[in-house]
């Protein structure tokens, strides 16, 4: 067993949009135990913090990450070895654990063998939600192969640095989603609209049939899950809603009836509007394909104002980062994008309440409360004035702590007097 006590903290309460003060925590193993003020430490405490002038707040939460897209150009990714590909996620996985992100929604690559290497602590990286291998039609957002293939039954399904699989047919996706379900997914991921980082799709494309939409969210029901869904225009929007999935990643062209659609269906949206900016000034010298970089204008520009057309409307969004290759380094810009948008509180709930509702782990992510997953974040500063302190590298934090578990600790401990608490 091992206890941790953190006084004195700033604890920032992000349901109630709160910074309270002077407030002690118990961590006992992986949980919160007890928060409030003047805590006794408990017997067999093995070290105490002063966070005096800290805060406090929980572990970030990015719901559309793709941690084996170690190459900008998806294409040159498929390609890689399987053991060349886990080998190049994971300084991946590590860069986004200590940049602060505990937990991570893979929205197509990483799959159950990275994820329980996490959980077993044999790699450095957040806690893996992973979808496997998305699922795309011929053709679609997830199908890598130029126009000048043969387009014989794809082997993509076999290759972890490939974020999909080419699937046909009801009988077809209903047993991939199966597969993926089997394998050990968390969510089925399915693309839903044309895209920017595959070669023969325009955006305005949609994905699948109704048909096939809705079969594979009927599978992913069946487990207890629920599909997310790759959309950017109205028409493919509405169409993923009115099958049943559960969240829109990206929704770019939203217009206000979709988005009104979107709300009344409880739908969440997570945006992903770095990756658009990153892809434009960087990804031509990464080596993303010309057919690539003439739509990335398409979605980019228009993402800003979709996302202040959500805020408005009330539509429940999560953080979103969807970095390639090199400009994962970017992860944490996505922040302050959101913050000119809507604010300060209102980004940090997208990464933290919001994303851990995503997740279905409300009430034990996301928060710092008694009984919740002791995911924590100790920061220099004050997020809800400046979100600067959560960007870059991980710099602004003094702790990461994961599973209970510091990943990361500049502080300087006292070892308890132990007390019968």
């Amino acid at each position: 067993m091992s206890i941790f006590v953190l006084r004195n903290a700033n604890l920032l309460d992000l349901e109630e949009g709160a910074l309270i003060d002077g407030m002690d925590v118990v961590v006992v193993d992986d949980r919160i135990a007890d928060i409030g003020r003047g805590l006794v430490d408990p017997v067999g405490t093995d070290a105490v913090y002063d966070l005096r002038g800290l805060t406090l707040m929980p572990g970030l939460i990015d719901c559309h990450v793709h941690v084996t897209a170690s190459h900008v150009n998806l294409g040159l990714a498929a390609k890689l070895p399987n053991a060349l590909g886990v080998i190049r996620s994971l300084p991946i996985l590590r860069g986004m654990l200590f940049r602060g992100f505990t937990s991570v929604r893979d929205a197509g690559g990483g799959d159950w063998a990275l994820a329980q290497a996490a959980q077993d602590g044999l790699i450095e990286a957040p806690r893996l939600f992973p979808s496997g291998k998305a699922l795309s039609q011929t053709g679609g957002h997830g199908d890598f192969r130029a126009r000048s293939d043969q387009l014989e039954p794809c082997a993509c399904s076999f290759r972890i640095g490939n974020i999909a699989r080419v699937v046909d047919g009801v009988d077809d996706v209903r047993r991939a989603a199966r597969d993926e379900l089997t394998k050990g997914a968390t969510q089925i991921k399915v693309m839903a609209s044309g895209g920017v980082t595959s070669p023969n799709d325009p955006i305005g494309n949609t994905g699948y049939s109704m048909d096939e939409l809705r079969a594979i969210v009927d599978e992913a029901a069946a487990w207890q899950t629920y599909v997310m869904a790759h959309a950017y225009t109205p028409r493919a929007i509405k169409r993923a809603v009115e099958a049943g999935v559960r969240t829109i990643e990206h929704g770019n062209l939203v217009d206000e009836a979709t988005a009104q659609l979107v709300k009344q269906a409880g739908v969440f949206v997570v945006p992903t509007l770095i990756t658009f900016d990153m892809l434009s000034s960087e990804g031509a010298a990464l080596g993303l394909p010309p057919e690539s970089i003439a739509k990335v204008d398409d979605v980019r520009l228009v993402g800003r104002e979709a996302i202040a057309m959500l805020h408005r409307l009330g539509v429940k969004m999560g953080f979103g980062s969807d970095l390639l290759g090199e400009s994962h380094k970017h992860q944490s810009e996505e922040l302050r994008i959101r913050c000119e948008i809507v604010g300060n509180l209102e980004t940090l709930r997208s990464a933290t309440t919001v994303a851990a509702d995503i997740l279905q782990r409300a009430g034990t992510l996301g928060v710092v409360r008694p009984g919740a997953v002791a995911d924590l974040l100790v920061v220099k500063g004050n997020p809800l004035e400046d979100i600067g302190v959560l960007t870059g590298q991980g710099e602004g934090l003094s702790a990461i702590m994961k599973d209970g578990r510091f990943v990361k600790n500049e502080l300087k401990a006292r070892t308890s007097v132990a007390r019968v608490a």
